[in-house]
């Protein structure tokens, strides 16, 4: 019998450390080429040097700001790693299927997606063409819907002459973002989140930034076509692909819908 304990207690430690193990993989998967690394490392080394100090030199005082500071992590913690905490409630809450629910964008119909990149892409490649700046968002399984209602509601379907009536300079609503949702255009004029990643040896603009932060945020795809050099970027996850061209921004946004391109699509 105590043999069968003892058994159980190991397996029981050995399920125990695995599913430890699997959060903190889980967890630096999250963070991983995002700015919660060098926060986490700056966090980490000021601790690491709190501790040394005080055990070698034994100081009383700084030994009661450590443990001050462990307690106040669990407050802290929360606030600093807001957005990739929430980036990782929402790619649990995008699993497809999860308790037999699928999402909107899971359920839309692939001709719909393949008319949806067809015509972004003619777009930002006539907006190019003609030096006019614009941010397109496409919508996938994050909503949208809180950054749509500060803007300007069209619930419209997608064509080509109206994304070129809505970004042509000096129109009421040729400024800031549209979001499209499936094969509609759901929203102008919308105001978006900036990024706060500016390192680098580009310096980028404002609609460069907005595209950057919402597809930190969120599973967005951003377009956008830079008015100084007419230059066409896609960004994903924060990541961002510049100076393409119309047939390559259509591979580009057909992989990431997954989406097949027939080759005489246009």
């Amino acid at each position: 019998m105590l043999d069968f304990l003892d058994r159980l207690t190991n397996l029981t430690s050995i399920i125990d450390i695995l599913i430890v193990s699997i959060i903190f993989y889980w967890l630096l998967g999250v963070i991983r080429g995002t700015r919660a690394v060098q926060l986490l490392r700056g966090v980490g080394i000021v601790l690491a040097l709190f501790f040394l100090l005080s055990s070698l030199l034994e100081l009383q005082t700084l030994s009661w700001l450590l443990n001050s500071i462990q307690t106040a992590l669990f407050v802290a913690i929360p606030v600093l790693f807001q957005p990739e905490l929430r980036r990782a409630l929402e790619n649990l809450g995008r699993t497809q299927d999860l308790f037999g629910v699928r999402s909107q964008f899971a359920r839309t119909n692939p001709s719909e997606l393949l008319e949806t990149i067809n015509r972004v892409a003619r777009a930002a490649q006539q907006l190019s063409q003609q030096g006019i700046g614009a941010l397109m968002v496409i919508e996938r399984e994050t909503g949208l819907q809180e950054y749509a209602d500060r803007g300007v509601i069209l619930d419209s379907r997608l064509a080509v002459p109206l994304l070129l009536n809505i970004f042509y300079p000096n129109s009421p609503l040729h400024d800031m973002a549209v979001i499209l949702r499936n094969n509609r255009i759901l929203a102008a004029n919308v105001v978006l989140p900036l990024s706060e990643d500016v390192i680098g040896q580009r310096r980028y603009g404002t609609r460069h930034r907005a595209a950057k932060g919402i597809t930190e945020q969120s599973d967005a795809i951003a377009i956008v076509v830079s008015e100084e050099t007419g230059a066409i970027s896609l960004v994903n996850d924060g990541r961002m692909v510049s100076y393409l061209n119309e047939a390559r921004l259509r591979q580009l946004l057909a992989g990431l819908l997954r989406v097949t391109i027939e080759e005489n699509g246009k």
